[in-house]
């Protein structure tokens, strides 16, 4: 079942539901759990997952890790590729480029978003990504660059 559907079905079960996605999402890559990601939307081309402030994600001076929050893009970025991709593509990031323009002094939100275009052949990917505080600062922003080839 695709990654997509798995998701649209996790919804229906209210509370646990979207927690349980995430989890599972997280333990295909077991370094994500770090950052107690959840899922809060995903639909081809576009990703958002949470990444909570908390003492586990935090540097020393009390923010959120430069690196947690790249997590966070990470994953929204993974989720984003697996919802998104054809059948007849496969996918694995190539490079990553982030800005870091802001302290992230609460939870942030890990946006990933793509064109339709992006997938109509092999090559490269250019996934735009952006973390955003509770206050709506962008925190880090940038690209992770993936390289789709056939199956």
């Amino acid at each position: 079942m695709r990654v997509q559907q798995l998701y649209e079905r996790s919804l229906r079960v209210p509370l646990v539901g979207r927690a349980a996605f995430s989890l599972a999402a997280a333990a295909k890559a077991p370094y994500f759990l770090s950052i107690a990601p959840t899922v809060l939307e995903l639909r081809p081309n576009y990703a958002e997952v949470r990444v909570r402030s908390w003492w586990g994600t935090h540097n020393h001076i009390g923010t959120v890790h430069a690196i947690a929050a790249a997590n966070g893009l990470e994953m929204a970025m993974g989720v984003l590729a697996e919802a998104t991709i054809p059948s007849h593509l496969r996918w694995i990031p190539k490079g990553m480029q982030l800005d870091y323009v802001a302290l992230s002094t609460s939870s942030l939100t890990a946006v990933a978003e793509t064109s339709p275009e992006d997938w109509l052949e092999p090559g490269e990917v250019p996934v735009r990504v952006r973390a955003v505080r509770r206050d709506g600062v962008t925190t880090v922003e940038g690209t992770i660059t993936l390289h789709t080839s056939l199956r």
